[in-house]
């Protein structure tokens, strides 16, 4: 069984993200980044099927810039196979997304698609749903276990009400949680290997997708400044304080 993982290149989880001066979006200059958390949980839990015998090959592949490569170079470090970066320079949507991850799983022919639940960058859960559509695949969105067995894929999601589990025919689509797993170091020497896997480099192009934007930034704003607490001297003092403001 082939699994593709998509993964993707964003602003690292410890970093701050800053906007810039004229509000045109997130200032990314020097800023450290990383694989999408969600992403790295994908890229574990197609690396544990393979570990246990029921995935043979784990392709990663990731749309962005160049600077990418080095995204798929960890996931390969984390013992995924071969990886596929599709160059593109411009900020790229769900939608578009979806569509050339549909073009590649036609060229890969994989038997399952993992991905994250979410990017932590624009926060859109979409990408996943959107590939079960355009593919008219089964999908487990949300996943905190996945079992694979006679064909199919036993995903216990995360939903309001608790836990459901639900049983999908091969080939499907399966969005992780954070509790599905947690992701593995790369070892030195692991790191040393990946250096030699392979990474095919394509375009957007050349799947005929075009990647233009459907919505347009009027302005990016940080959060206001939450207001310093005041201290009170009891109880009494905090109940009569929260009544004045409407609290309670």
């Amino acid at each position: 069984m082939k699994i593709l993982v998509p993964v993707k290149r964003v602003i690292d989880y410890n970093v701050k993200a800053r906007v810039k001066p004229d509000q045109t979006g997130v200032d990314l200059a020097n800023v450290k980044m990383s694989m999408n958390p969600f992403d790295e949980i994908s890229v574990e839990e197609a690396v544990r099927l393979k570990e246990a015998g029921t995935a043979t090959e784990v392709v990663v592949v990731s749309i962005g810039p160049q600077q990418a490569q080095e995204t798929i170079r960890t996931a390969l470090a984390m013992g995924a196979d071969r990886g596929i970066l599709i160059k593109t320079d411009e900020t790229v949507e769900p939608l578009a997304v979806a569509k050339l991850l549909k073009a590649v799983v036609a060229e890969e022919s994989p038997e399952m698609v993992i991905l994250g639940k979410q990017a932590i960058d624009d926060d859109s859960n979409q990408t996943g749903q959107m590939l079960a559509a355009l593919l008219d695949w089964p999908q487990g969105t949300f996943a905190s276990k996945v079992e694979i067995a006679d064909g199919k894929a036993n995903v216990t999601r995360e939903v309001d009400g608790g836990l459901q589990t639900v049983a999908l025919e091969l080939p499907a689509i399966v969005t992780t949680d954070l509790r599905l797993n947690e992701p593995r170091y790369a070892s030195l020497p692991n790191i040393m290997k990946a250096k030699k896997k392979p990474i095919d480099t394509k375009e957007p192009g050349d799947y005929g997708v075009d990647i233009a934007p459907r919505l347009t930034i009027v302005k990016v704003t940080e959060p206001p400044v939450r207001e310093a607490g005041e201290k009170v001297e009891d109880v009494a003092t905090l109940v009569s304080k929260l009544k004045a403001k409407g609290a309670i």
